[in-house]
């Protein structure tokens, strides 16, 4: 890991300790990732996942269709059943089966979203919720890009 991302992880775990760490730390990561959009999902006791944050512009109807979201559907519900990274490079031509129409709706292109994993007693990781964000123009996230974003899900875990 870089200087630059071992800082960046710093202080996420700095926000990660105040108040709204959700909201804080997904204005950080989409700030560091030059993304346009973002959101996070936490996994709440009736088995949906509850929209927690959401960066700034992103239009009402929108939020309206993403505030509870089955575990298993659309990218973020498949992050989690996954426990991995769900992504496209283009929401709007995926043909992948990953991308439901809400994300196509958004009118952005490329998207990553990773499950927010937390390690349980006896050292296993379990999806506790969701971590996405995205560009409105075409994007590929690296493997050290997503590597990264799953370091910060982590943390906020």
């Amino acid at each position: 890991m870089d200087p630059i991302e071992t800082a960046l992880l710093a202080e996420v775990a700095q926000l990660a300790r105040q108040a709204d760490p959700c909201a804080r730390v997904l204005e950080r990561a989409v700030q560091h990732f030059r993304a346009d959009s973002g959101t996070i999902h936490l996994l709440r006791e009736d088995g949906l996942l509850h929209l927690a944050a959401a960066s700034r512009g992103l239009p009402e109807f929108v939020l309206a269709t993403v505030r509870t979201i089955p575990v298993g559907k659309g990218m973020a519900g498949l992050a989690v059943e996954r426990a991995r990274p769900v992504d496209a490079c283009n929401l709007q031509t995926d043909t992948s089966g990953d991308v439901r129409p809400g994300a196509r709706a958004t009118g952005l292109q490329g998207a990553i979203v990773v499950p927010i994993l937390r390690r349980e007693a006896g050292g296993q990781e379990r999806a506790v919720g969701a971590f996405g964000i995205a560009n409105r123009a075409e994007r590929t996230f690296s493997a050290a890009e997503q590597a990264l974003l799953i370091e910060i899900a982590r943390t906020l875990a």
